[in-house]
C-alpha cells in the first residue's frame, strides 16, 4: 500500500507495528528531486561563469596575465638570478606571523575582558583605560596601524623601540588591533554564562577570581571557540599587510614578480595560497558549529 506521500509501505516484520515507508524508484540518490534540481542549478551556474571567462572578448589576455601557468610556476619557485624571491619561501612569513600573533592576541585580550569585567572602585581607572583602548582600536583602520608602528616608531630613535625590524612593528598591529576585537568576543562569553554560576561557586567558599577562572572562564571559552577561530581566518588573511611596510612575505614576492613581468599570475598564487591555509580552518569552524548545535539541541539548552 501507499502513504500520503506516494510511498509504497511495507508491513514490518512485528505485528502491530507501524508500516514502514520505502522510497519509489529504486535509487534514493536517483529518486530524490531535491538532490537532482541543486545537482543541474550547481552546474548550470558554473557553466554560465566559465563561458563569461572563455566566450568574453579579451578572455585570451585576462587568463595570460592572471592565470599563466609558466608565471605561476617561476614566481612560485622563485629566479634568485634575476632577483625574484620564492613565493612559497616568503608564504612561511605569513604563517610565521599568524601564528605568533594568534598566541599574543589570545593573552591579552583575555586581559582586557577581565579588566573590564573587574568589579569595584579600585579598578576604575584600568576599567577606563580597557574600555577606550578597545573603543579606539576597534575604530583605527589597520593599515593605518601598520603605517603608525613600521614608519612612526622608528621615526622616535627610541633605543629598543626604534631599532626593531618591519617584522615586528607589524606583528605588533595585528596584536593591538585584533585584541580589541577578541577581547569583546571573551567579554560576550563570559556574560553569556548565567550568574546563578559565580552564586554557586560564591557559596562553596570560592573567591570571585576562582570563580572566574574555575567556573565562568571553561564555559565561556568552550562558547566562544567559533567566533574565535573566524577572528583568526581573518587574522590569517590580514597578515598580508606586512608587505606594506617592507617585510618579504607572500604578497610582496609575488608583487616583485609582477613588477618586473607585467604579469599578475603571482598574485593569483599567493591568493591560492591563503586560500588552501584559510579553507581547512574554516570548515573546522563550522563543524565546531555544528557539534555546538548539536549538543545544545540534545539537551534543550538555549
Amino acid at each position: 500500500m501507499t502513504g500520503p506521500r506516494g510511498d509504497l509501505l511495507i508491513e514490518p516484520e512485528e505485528p502491530g507495528g507501524p508500516p514502514i515507508p520505502t522510497h519509489r524508484g529504486g535509487s534514493r540518490l536517483l529518486g530524490n528531486r531535491g538532490f537532482l534540481i541543486s545537482t543541474v542549478s550547481t552546474i548550470v551556474f558554473f557553466g554560465v561563469l566559465i563561458a563569461v571567462f572563455v566566450l568574453a572578448p579579451g578572455s585570451k589576455v585576462f587568463r595570460e596575465t592572471f592565470f599563466n601557468i609558466d608565471a605561476m610556476k617561476t614566481s612560485f619557485f622563485g629566479d634568485p638570478s634575476n632577483g625574484i624571491p620564492a613565493v612559497w619561501k616568503a608564504f612561511f612569513v605569513n604563517i610565521a606571523a599568524f601564528m605568533i600573533a594568534e598566541v599574543l592576541i589570545l593573552v591579552w585580550a583575555l586581559v582586557l575582558a577581565l579588566i573590564r569585567q573587574s568589579p569595584g572602585p579600585v579598578m576604575f581607572p584600568l576599567r577606563v583605560v580597557a574600555i577606550a583602548y578597545v573603543d579606539f582600536f576597534r575604530g583605527v583602520p589597520l593599515l593605518l596601524l601598520f603605517f603608525l608602528f613600521g614608519f612612526g616608531f622608528p621615526a622616535l630613535e627610541i633605543r629598543g623601540l626604534s631599532d626593531q625590524s618591519p617584522f615586528w612593528y607589524g606583528l605588533l598591529a595585528l596584536v593591538v588591533s585584533y585584541s580589541a576585537y577578541v577581547s569583546e568576543v571573551y567579554r560576550a562569553g563570559i556574560e553569556s554564562v548565567h550568574p546563578s554560576q559565580v552564586a554557586s561557586a560564591r557559596s562553596l567558599g570560592l573567591s570571585r577570581w576562582k570563580a572566574m577562572r574555575f567556573v565562568v572562564l571553561p564555559q565561556a571559552i568552550r562558547r566562544i571557540i567559533p567566533p574565535l577561530l573566524n577572528d583568526f581566518v581573518s587574522l590569517q588573511k590580514d597578515t598580508a599587510l606586512l608587505s606594506v611596510i617592507g617585510v618579504g612575505e607572500a604578497v610582496r614576492a609575488a608583487n616583485i614578480y609582477s613588477s618586473f613581468t607585467f604579469n599578475y599570475s603571482s598574485l593569483v598564487l599567493a591568493a591560492i595560497l591563503f586560500v588552501l591555509l584559510t579553507i581547512p580552518l574554516a570548515r573546522f569552524t563550522d563543524h565546531l558549529i555544528d557539534r555546538d548545535r548539536r549538543r545544545r539541541a540534545a539537551t534543550g539548552a538555549v
